[in-house]
């Protein structure tokens, strides 16, 4: 029987400090080129994720999410970063999606997949009795399991 998908795919990983600057968050999200990081409080417990949305939040004003329409705001990218470039100075903690979904080693494929598919998150937390270690990405989950399922195709055929 083959391994199960989680352990396939499970990146291990350093999580954030919620204490983090968004300028030193954003770097190590990209150094690691996954969408995001957990984030831990000072007991290394899970705080939340900080990644592209969350930066995006960050970024931008938090009246541009409650707009139906950006058009009033300004096209020019360069000059919304000038207006907010002291965010990079500001802790990730206000910024976190908090109602994210973090699972114990033990979780199942099956069951990452129903958070998957449930909670449209684009990376599950993996903790060792609360304590975060790895992610395992949405991206990632879903190659392997094409990757089986095509290869049964095969195999039928």
């Amino acid at each position: 029987m083959p391994d199960s998908i989680v352990n396939e795919v499970m990146r291990e990983i350093e999580p954030l400090d919620a204490t983090d600057k968004v300028a030193v968050a954003v770097r190590r999200v990209l150094d690691t080129g996954l969408p995001a990081l957990p984030a831990v409080d000072e007991k290394g417990q899970f705080a939340g994720i900080f990644g592209e949305r969350e930066f995006m939040a960050a970024l931008f004003p938090g009246y541009v999410s409650e707009l139906a329409s950006a058009r009033m705001v300004s096209r020019n990218m360069d000059d919304a970063i000038d207006r907010r470039i002291e965010c990079g100075g500001q802790e990730i903690g206000a910024y976190l999606t908090k109602d994210a979904v973090t699972v114990e080693d033990d979780y199942s494929d099956t069951q990452l997949a129903e958070l998957f598919l449930h909670h449209r998150v684009l990376i599950i937390p993996i903790a060792t009795e609360g304590k975060v270690h790895a992610v395992v990405t949405r991206h990632d989950f879903f190659q392997e399991l094409v990757a089986r399922f095509v290869s049964r195709l095969d195999e039928e055929s």
